[in-house]
């Protein structure tokens, strides 16, 4: 589906017109830039390329300053591919800018969440841990116990929950409501969480309906 590339500037919480309060993230969408059109005769299929944030041109090494400059447009810090625009009416070098979505529209963001490092069961899955420190368990109560089986099968099934690295992956939310759109500030806001911490890169999808 058709999108955009933004960058998460924090959550906060705005009153509906009942006046509940709901909590929300404020994402700065865009402007994308078009860099490219892909086509299905020449790559396959049909997609259009959007760059997003400037970059010095020093900061840019000579095969990517040649692919920017055969576009006529400045280096761009990101560059995605999204499907679903209209590729008759966009064209290299236009604008894309937040004013594509309206609110009330669901929309699917999808980031890099927050790295945890190792983390226990416990945290990791949710392991309850033992519930007292009896039956022998001494200094072992969030430990996720015995993982072995008997002599048969005699091995540990892959996918095993155990203890490991948490977090740093991409995460898409799905079914995020639009609340709000401010495109002179190039901000939407959005109800719930959102992956990434602040700052973090995103890519908002529009949702068929």
């Amino acid at each position: 589906m058709p999108g955009l590339l933004g960058k998460k500037l924090g959550m906060t919480s705005i009153f509906d017109a009942d006046g509940k309060l709901i909590p929300c993230t404020v994402i700065e969408a865009g402007p994308c830039t078009v860099l490219q059109k892909r086509s299905k005769d020449k790559d396959g299929y049909e997609a259009l390329q959007l760059g997003f944030q400037e970059k010095s041109e020093k900061n840019v090494n000579q095969p990517m300053a040649g692919q920017f400059k055969s576009f006529n447009v400045k280096p761009q810090r990101v560059i995605r591919e999204f499907k679903g625009f209209d590729m008759e009416a966009m064209n290299t070098g236009d604008t894309v800018t937040v004013e594509m979505f309206e609110a009330g529209e669901k929309v699917t963001v999808s980031g890099t969440s927050k790295g945890k490092g190792f983390q226990g069961v416990m945290k990791r899955h949710g392991f309850g841990g033992v519930g007292g420190a009896t039956h022998g368990q001494h200094n072992r109560l969030r430990a996720p116990g015995s993982i072995g089986q008997s002599s048969y099968p005699s091995r540990v099934f892959r996918g095993m929950r155990m203890g490991g690295r948490t977090g740093g992956r991409r995460v898409s939310y799905k079914n995020l409501t639009v609340l709000r759109v401010i495109p002179e500030s190039n901000i939407i806001i959005v109800k719930g969480a959102v992956p990434g911490s602040r700052k973090s890169l995103l890519e908002i999808h529009k949702q068929g309906k």
